[in-house]
């Protein structure tokens, strides 16, 4: 339409402060434009379900038994390196923790829009917000069809009274269990690369924690918009607790991959940066979540990235994964300036990491 009014649609949406599942409470039948996918985005590669399957790595033993340390260890380094996609089992979070956060999830979503309201906000500067829209977002850019509870825990800590009350507690108990679990694999993954346990520790590169609690209701036209877009993750490593409902994907050799509720399991997913730093031993890759007709779907997701000390410290790929064969591949870049340039393209489904290829 000629007389489309982009930047209206948007005010207009965004002044509701009511998200998406707002619209959904409203009746509509139609989808806002900023919601719809190019076809050519949304058109899912040839399905190859039968031939491939996501790498789910046990980790029961990992503290008693070497040998067994071992092939855990070989397990995650061949995820990492062909997929960038894992999900793990039998990693000491109880499973009543994981699923008190996404109860409280769909608690916090679906309370009535006037007590979500003085918390809505694009402005990404707040450490505890609700958004739909997340930063710049431009006339060329698609917005993903779900909501967001965010909440940044920067050095790992985040005062409880800013957190919501009707989710305060599993917040809290949640990512207590999330640095746990972070420090594990921090060592499994340094080791995977052949460097000592606590190196990645050392370099102080999953320090803080930023949390989303995301909200997925039904879609109107769910074939032409999308729960979260393509993209990767701009951080170092992501990890995510999904309900049953499933339409996580991953992009495979050319082919979406479902990622497939297991009960207890966390998935976990290899960010930009630690591509970056491990000079492409490590694949960070294109993941989606696909909406859908009826029901809703939540999720809890946790990124980490450094600390406050840290945000403008330069990463670049490890010295002692360089030689003369295995070249730096990229410039050094800190975290505050890869997520400027990412937050300017992410909606464009490309990634930022060519940009600082040497």
């Amino acid at each position: 339409m000629a007389d489309y009014d982009w930047a209206k649609e948007v005010e207009e949406f965004e002044s509701t402060k009511a998200g998406v599942k707002g619209l959904v409470d409203s009746g509509i039948t139609k989808i806002p434009r900023f919601f719809i996918y190019p076809s050519s985005s949304l058109s899912p590669c040839e399905n190859a379900q039968v031939e491939f399957k996501i790498p789910v790595v046990d980790l029961q033993g990992i503290g008693s038994d070497s040998a067994r340390r071992k092939e855990i260890v070989e397990e995650i380094k061949g995820a990492a390196q062909s997929w960038g996609f894992f999900q793990i089992v039998n990693h000491g979070v109880p499973v009543s923790i994981l699923d008190s956060i996404l109860e409280s999830t769909r608690s916090f979503h679906e309370q009535p829009k006037e007590d979500k309201m003085d918390l809505y906000s694009s402005d990404n500067r707040h450490k505890v917000r609700v958004f739909t829209i997340n930063g710049s977002f431009s006339e060329n850019h698609v917005a993903s069809w779900r909501d967001a509870l965010a909440c940044t825990f920067l050095d790992g800590t985040l005062d409880p009274e800013a957190i919501p009350l009707i989710c305060r507690k599993e917040i809290m108990e949640y990512m207590e269990n999330m640095t746990k679990v972070r420090k594990i694999l921090s060592e499994l993954l340094s080791e995977a690369l052949g460097l000592s346990s606590d190196y990645l520790a050392q370099m102080d590169c999953l320090k803080s924690e930023y949390l989303t609690c995301l909200y997925y209701p039904p879609c109107p036209e769910p074939e032409l918009a999308l729960g979260t877009i393509n993209h990767s993750d701009s951080t170092f490593l992501t990890m995510v607790v999904q309900d049953s409902s499933g339409g996580l994907q991953v992009l495979h050799q050319n082919h979406w991959v479902d990622v497939p509720p297991i009960p207890g399991a966390i998935v976990v997913n290899i960010g930009d940066l630690m591509q970056l730093i491990t000079n492409d031993k490590f694949k960070s890759v294109e993941h989606r979540v696909l909406s859908r007709p009826v029901g809703s779907r939540v999720s809890a997701v946790c990124f980490f990235f450094p600390s406050s000390e840290c945000m403008l410290k330069p990463y670049g790929p490890i010295k002692e994964l360089l030689s003369e064969k295995d070249p730096p591949l990229y410039k050094s870049v800190s975290n505050l300036e890869y997520m400027a340039y990412y937050q300017k393209n992410v909606r464009k489904c490309t990634s930022a990491l060519p940009y600082f290829k040497l």
